[in-house]
C-alpha cells in the first residue's frame, strides 16, 4: 500500500515512485513538493495503484453563497478559469472588479480559501469585503496575526514565513497582485500549498525580469485579459492621456547635462551598452569594486532627480489644479521630497510610506467624503490601497514601468455615470524622461 504524508510543504510518498518526486534517504521515502500533491494523486488513480491519502488536513468549511452580481466580462472570467481546471491568471484593469470574481469563486466552490496579498492594507480591505459578503469570521495572517479560518486573507510576507503550516490547509489559494508571486522567495509559497485549485489576479501580468514566465506552473498561466482600452466607456470611465513638456530652467540645464556627461562618459569607456535590463545589472554590480563606475550611476541618480523635480512642473501642476477645482485629483510622484514639497506650497494632504497608518485612513476617508478634493502620493498608492474615486490624475514623475503607469491610469477610471478621466503626465524636454514616458505609455497600445 502506497502512503501519502503531508510533511512541512512537501509530500512523502512512502512505497512508490511517482512523478516529479526524488529519493529521501533521511525519511525512507520519494518526495516531492506540495505543489505536485494534485498530479501525484491523479497519476495514482490513473495507474490504478492502491494508496492511503493522509496529507489533507483542511480547516473545517461551511457552504457559502455570494449575492454578488458579475457584469458580463467578469462571468467570462469567472467560466474561463473554470474551464482551465479551476487554475490561471485573471488579468483585468485596477476598477475592473477583480475581487467580486474572487468572491463568486470562493462561493462557487465552497472550499477552505486562503487569499495571498502584498500588503497589510490589502489584508484589511479583502477581510473586509469578504466579512461583509459571506457573514462569516474571516481568518488573519498578518501584521503579527495568525488566526485561520475557512476563508483566511494572509501577507505573502507572513506566508512565506508560514507555508510549512498553511500548506495542507487549503485547496483553493487566491493570489492577488499575483505578478509579487515569481520574486525567488515568494514562489516558494506556490510551491508548498498542496492546493490543486488556484487563481492569480492582476491588472499587469507580465514583469521585467521575466519571472511571470513561472507563473504557468505556480498558479497557471493567463487564462483571461481585457485592458484598460477594451473596458473604457461601457465598464470603466471614458479617458484621455495628455503628455505635457516642460522646460529646465538655464541652471538646472546646466547641472543636468554636466551629471548626465559624466554617466554616458563612463559608458563609452565600458563594454556595457544598457540595452537590456542586464547590462545596468552590471553596471550596478560593477559600482561595488570600481569608483568610477560607481560615480558614473550616482551621477545617473543625480540627473534623473533634476529632471524628475523640475521647478517648472510645478508651475504647470498650479494650472492644473486651477482648471479642475470642482474635480477630484490624485497627483503621483516618484520621490517623497517632491510630495512634501507640493504638500507645503499647495496646502495639499500628503500620503507617502512614512505616513501613519491612522492619518492615511483618515486621508482617503476625507477624500472619500469629498472634504479633501486633491491628494498627492509617491509609490504607495500605486497598488494595494483601495483608493477613492478620482478623476483627474497628475504624474509629475515615475518610472518606465507600464505596470506603475497601468495602475495609476486605474485609480481615475472607476465608473460613474456621465464621467471622463483624465491624465496627465508632466516630463521635461531633452531629458531621459521622454524615453521613460514612451516605455510606459507603450502599455496603452497592447
Amino acid at each position: 500500500m502506497i502512503r501519502l504524508i503531508y510533511d512541512r510543504g512537501t509530500i512523502l510518498v512512502q512505497g512508490a515512485r511517482v512523478p516529479n518526486t526524488f529519493w529521501d534517504s533521511r525519511s525512507n521515502a520519494y518526495r516531492a513538493l506540495a505543489i505536485y500533491y494534485p498530479d501525484i494523486i491523479d497519476y495514482l488513480k490513473r495507474s490504478k495503484m492502491d494508496f492511503s491519502d493522509n496529507v489533507l488536513d483542511l480547516v473545517p468549511c461551511p457552504v457559502f453563497s455570494s449575492t454578488l452580481e458579475l457584469r458580463d466580462y467578469q462571468k467570462d472570467a469567472l467560466n474561463a478559469w473554470l474551464e482551465t481546471d479551476k487554475r490561471g491568471v485573471i488579468v483585468l484593469p485596477t476598477g475592473a472588479g477583480k475581487t467580486i470574481i474572487a468572491i463568486k469563486a470562493i462561493a462557487l466552490l465552497s472550499e477552505p480559501t486562503l487569499i495571498i496579498v502584498p500588503t497589510l492594507d490589502l489584508m484589511d480591505q479583502w477581510h473586509s469585503q469578504l466579512s461583509e459578503e459571506f457573514k462569516i469570521e474571516i481568518g488573519i495572517y498578518g501584521g503579527g496575526v495568525h488566526e485561520l479560518k475557512p476563508i483566511t486573507v494572509a501577507t505573502y510576507d507572513t506566508a512565506y514565513l508560514r507555508a510549512e503550516k498553511l500548506g495542507n490547509k487549503f485547496t483553493f489559494i487566491i493570489f492577488d497582485e499575483v505578478h509579487h508571486l515569481p520574486a525567488p522567495g515568494y514562489m516558494h509559497i506556490a510551491e508548498m500549498l498542496v492546493a490543486p485549485y488556484r487563481m492569480g489576479l492582476t491588472a499587469t501580468y507580465e514583469r521585467e525580469d521575466g519571472l511571470h514566465s513561472e507563473l504557468d506552473r505556480l498558479v497557471g498561466g493567463k487564462i483571461f485579459e481585457l485592458t484598460v482600452g477594451e473596458l473604457a466607456g461601457d465598464h470603466l470611465a471614458d479617458f484621455v492621456v495628455e503628455k505635457i513638456v516642460v522646460n529646465l530652467t538655464p541652471e538646472e540645464k546646466e547641472e543636468y547635462e554636466k551629471q548626465y556627461k559624466i554617466y554616458l562618459d563612463y559608458l563609452a569607456t565600458s563594454d556595457l551598452s544598457l540595452k537590456s535590463p542586464g547590462d545596468f545589472r552590471k553596471l550596478v554590480l560593477r559600482s561595488g569594486r570600481d569608483p568610477r563606475a560607481r560615480e558614473a550611476l550616482l551621477a545617473r541618480h543625480r540627473a534623473r532627480v533634476i529632471a524628475l523635480n523640475a521647478s517648472s512642473k510645478l508651475k504647470v501642476l498650479r494650472e492644473i489644479l486651477e482648471n479642475h477645482v470642482e474635480d477630484r485629483i490624485l497627483i503621483f510622484t516618484q520621490y517623497n521630497d517632491l510630495v512634501y514639497t507640493i504638500s507645503r506650497n499647495f496646502l495639499i494632504p500628503s500620503i507617502t510610506h512614512k505616513t501613519p497608518k491612522n492619518e492615511r485612513t483618515e486621508n482617503l476617508d476625507k477624500f472619500r467624503r469629498g472634504k479633501y478634493n486633491i491628494l498627492v502620493t509617491s509609490k504607495v498608492l500605486d497598488e494595494g490601497v483601495d483608493v477613492p474615486e478620482a478623476s483627474v490624475g497628475v504624474i509629475l514623475s515615475g518610472t518606465g514601468s507600464k505596470r506603475e503607469f497601468v495602475q495609476r491610469l486605474g485609480r481615475i477610471l472607476r465608473k460613474k455615470e456621465n464621467k471622463s478621466a483624465v491624465l496627465y503626465e508632466i516630463i521635461t524636454k531633452a531629458t531621459s524622461e521622454i524615453a521613460t514616458s514612451k516605455r510606459r505609455r507603450s502599455a496603452l497600445e497592447e
